[in-house]
């Protein structure tokens, strides 16, 4: 069992306890009190793969819940995507983030994202620049699905790490085709299984990923304390 503490740092929240899923029901409770016990003001804690032993203990530490974050898998390959794409290049740098700002200006993570943000997960040794795939129209940059490969699972998989279409082209089915040009990319890597998360509540995107064939495979959970 894992409990990881992130802070002091601005924001929201002052601190971010992370609770790994390989935690021991046995232990969780003790570890969970003992490590909040020496933190002051804001704190968010995600729980991993949430089960119901583990939600009552955080509620009876005094969390509230306050979000869930899905992780849908499907099988590999999938239907054939309609749309055409180009791998990514440096060059795409800033018509990306002003997609991606645009599309996820609602969203706590990946929302306001900077240059240095993205260079930085550039450098991250899974990074392919071949599994970010860019749609145009009209030469302009309006949607792009961007793929992971996680080596370290057993079999691999391959996850739709970040999907988004610009909010000017909403309405034209370009999310699921998008979803379908990375997954058929994923597939072409030799991968049978892949996967994506979604928040529980964004009934648009979880139809969309329903129809695809993609099923809720677990729950990661975030709660909120304030001690001010």
């Amino acid at each position: 069992m894992q409990l990881t503490v992130e802070g002091p740092k601005p924001g929201e929240f002052r601190w971010t306890v992370v609770a790994s899923s390989d935690r021991r029901p046995d232990t969780f409770d003790q570890e969970l009190s003992l490590v909040i016990g020496d933190l002051d003001g804001s704190i968010q804690l995600w729980i991993q793969e949430v089960d119901a032993a583990a939600d009552g203990h955080a509620i009876d530490r005094g969390f509230v819940r306050y979000r869930d974050l899905w992780q849908l898998r499907c099988q590999l390959p999938n239907a054939e995507s309609a749309l055409s794409t180009r791998a990514f290049t440096s060059d795409d740098l800033d018509d990306f983030i002003r997609v991606n700002n645009r599309a996820f200006a609602w969203h706590p993570e990946q929302g306001g994202l900077t240059r240095d943000d993205v260079i930085k997960t550039m450098n991250e040794p899974w990074f392919d620049t071949a599994g970010f795939r860019l749609h145009h129209h009209d030469d302009e940059l309006v949607a792009f699905c961007w793929t992971k490969i996680h080596n370290d699972q057993t079999p691999p998989l391959g996850e739709i790490y970040v999907i988004a279409v610009d909010p000017d082209h909403h309405g034209r089915g370009l999310g699921k085709q998008m979803t379908l040009n990375g997954l058929a990319w994923l597939s072409e890597q030799g991968l049978r299984d892949g996967m994506l998360y979604v928040e529980s509540d964004n009934d648009a995107a979880n139809a969309t990923y329903s129809s695809i064939g993609f099923e809720r495979h677990h729950t990661d959970r975030a709660y909120r304390l304030d001690r001010r």
